[in-house]
């Protein structure tokens, strides 16, 4: 495998109530094959640094950084050689279009700064949910990087291998999962009763990563995949496990 596979591990998080060692969690991940997690999280400069030294001790990586505010998240970010930083910008559906991209375009400036890129996460319950409101944000917003979700965007019925075809040079990193529609009798206002996400493979909703992993290794991807499990039945080291196995023969 060529490209890095790490895991947000949020669903982690949901599953054990908290990460309560981090040195576990990583020996954890990387027995399973796994080389990094999405984030290096800390209060403070000092625990970040505490943080990265136990993830080079350990032969481990991180994608990116989520600090205690935006602008030491994007100091860490910078002193580590990271290439981007999510938007910390507030994003609920009731939030103007118009006031989101003017935000993110302050965003964008403030990044560049310490010569970050900004990723967009598109995500359900967001200003940025379907293919529409993506597409409109990549144009409005021209300096923000992509960090796709392909589940969050298939379940807004969105269409991923375009998105892929159409941003693949503003593609910083990839969220894979699959999805498993609860009700579809549940409209995506309340989408959490709607569907649940879950490894690849144990979907039921048509999601064809196979496909979008082709389209992302025609343009060389060769950044960062990540498998985000927000939600887990079992031990996430299982489910972990089945994603990995894929992702590592798709790519």
């Amino acid at each position: 495998m060529k490209n890095k596979l790490g895991v947000a591990d949020y669903g982690m998080d949901v599953w054990y109530g908290g990460c309560w060692n981090l040195e576990e969690r990583l020996a954890l991940l990387k027995s399973i094959g796994i080389d990094g997690i999405e984030w290096l999280k800390g209060a403070t400069e000092a625990e970040a640094i505490r943080n990265a030294s136990l993830f080079h001790r350990m032969g481990m990586d991180f994608v990116s950084c989520n600090m205690a505010n935006p602008e030491l998240t994007m100091r860490c970010a910078s002193a580590f050689g990271k290439e981007y930083v999510w938007f910390t910008v507030p994003c609920t559906r009731n939030i103007p279009f118009e006031d989101y991209c003017r935000r993110c375009n302050a965003f964008v400036k403030a990044a560049e700064k310490y010569n970050l890129k900004a990723a967009l996460h598109n995500h359900l319950g967001t200003c940025i949910e379907n293919q529409d409101e993506l597409e409109k944000f990549m144009e409005v917003v021209p300096g923000a990087a992509l960090l796709l979700d392909i589940a969050h965007l298939h379940a807004a019925g969105g269409d991923c291998v375009r998105t892929v075809r159409k941003y693949h040079d503003r593609i910083v990193a990839v969220h894979f999962k699959d999805i498993f529609y609860k009700d579809l009798n549940v409209g995506l206002d309340t989408w959490w009763d709607r569907l649940r996400f879950c490894e690849l493979g144990g979907g039921n909703a048509g999601l064809d990563y196979e496909a979008i992993a082709k389209e992302l290794q025609k343009y060389n991807y060769d950044k960062w995949v990540l498998i985000e499990h927000d939600t887990h039945l079992r031990e996430p080291e299982l489910d972990l496990k089945v994603s990995a196995d894929i992702l590592k023969e798709l790519f």
